[in-house]
């Protein structure tokens, strides 16, 4: 029997089965954080914002989303979702507000608050989305501070980096945009505005759909390595075979 082998083909199955178990690990990580994705980013247009709610409060389900709209934003439109209300919370501004129209208002839309009809599990996850007016103001970074409510305890999703700080060091980031240069009236700004919009799709990281497409990829590693095993353990009978 080849034990050199054997031993080498256990080894690689081992550290296959290892690095599966990290990039479960480290996506399951990033799944865990409330995250938005656009699908447009274009200064001046209009964008759904789609809120992904995971787990936030260890294993307790999740009874109330608030998210807070960030001072650029005058209102937001919720899509309707059948797991959850939803209601306005609205600002009295200090000072009228010009709109480009022409028109003015004194007070906006400040809040989204949805509240679970039932409590969503900690093992589930379930998209909020709303429709907005991006600001003409390409190149700026909107913040949506989400609060996450649960049966027991809470999570405050407003953590900003500051200067020179690493946003993946955060515990609990604020959701947040970052507007891009608007589309022209050519080719070319239309090209930039949905390339824009196919890499913040791509961005995103807390859709659950990585972390499917992470585990397939993990499924697939293992079943390789299993494979590897079975092969060595084919190798030796034929040569114990052989040599009898």
């Amino acid at each position: 029997m080849n034990t050199t082998f054997l031993r080498r083909t256990l080894t690689a199955a081992a550290a296959t089965g290892a690095a599966a178990v990290m990039i479960l690990t480290a996506a399951a990580g990033a799944s865990a954080h409330v995250g938005v994705t656009p699908d447009k980013t274009g200064a001046n247009s209009y964008a759904l914002l789609t809120f992904g709610i995971p787990h936030g409060c260890g294993d307790s389900g999740t009874t109330r989303v608030a998210i807070t709209l960030p001072a650029e934003l005058n209102d937001a439109q919720p899509t309707v979702n059948p797991n959850w209300t939803v209601e306005k919370v609205t600002e009295q501004l200090a000072e009228p507000r010009k709109l480009a129209d022409g028109t003015s208002i004194t007070k906006r839309t400040s809040q989204i608050v949805y509240t679970a009809r039932t409590p969503l599990d900690h093992e589930l996850r379930d998209a909020l989305v709303l429709s907005v007016k991006l600001p003409d103001a390409a190149g700026s970074t909107l913040y949506f501070p989400t609060l996450q409510t649960c049966e027991t305890g809470q999570t405050d999703w407003s953590e900003i980096a500051t200067d020179g700080q690493d946003a993946h060091s955060l515990k609990a980031p604020a959701p947040s945009v970052t507007v891009t240069a608007a589309a022209g009236t050519d080719g070319h700004g239309a090209a930039t505005e949905t390339a824009a919009h196919t890499t913040a799709q791509a961005a995103a990281t807390d859709s659950g759909a990585d972390v499917r497409s992470w585990a397939g990829l993990a499924a697939g590693l293992g079943g390789l390595a299993l494979g590897g095993a079975a092969l060595a353990r084919s190798g030796s009978r034929r040569r114990e075979a052989t040599a009898k």
